[in-house]
């Protein structure tokens, strides 16, 4: 209300689809919000200065190639390295093997990732320690 605003959260809409049975070959480039429910072979990048953008991928979705994005929920399986600028969510049947760089984290149960987790350089890592009530 009095603070300012942050133009980095993801605005939750859905701009454009590659829908089941569609499968994509070569790079990818969008901005706003990207959903995911075929196969795409080659990278996904959120256009610079995108710092919204949002990639879903549902649990058929398969991508092969690497991901650069601001935010991610997937739920999908992806070949190859993803680096999110903000968030990701990964959901119970998703499937990543490849480096992940990432800020802030968040995984549900039977979610699997093979390769490693690399925290963003350049961001303060906040601790907060649970207190019994």
């Amino acid at each position: 209300m009095f603070g300012k605003k942050d133009e980095s959260k993801p605005l939750g809409r859905i701009d454009s689809l590659i829908g089941a049975g569609t499968r994509v070959e070569g790079s990818v480039y969008f901005t706003g919000g990207l959903r995911i429910d075929g196969e795409v072979k080659g990278s996904i990048v959120a256009v610079e200065g995108a710092s919204s953008s949002m990639l879903v991928l549902s649990e058929h979705a398969r991508v092969e190639g690497a991901i650069n994005v601001a935010h991610m929920v997937t739920n999908g399986t992806v070949v190859g390295p993803v680096s999110v600028a903000q968030s990701i969510e990964m959901q119970s049947k998703a499937r990543i093997t490849g480096d992940v760089e990432y800020a802030v984290i968040e995984m549900h149960q039977g979610a699997v990732i093979e390769g490693r987790l690399l925290h963003a350089a350049g961001k303060p890592v906040e601790l907060k320690l649970a207190t019994s009530a």
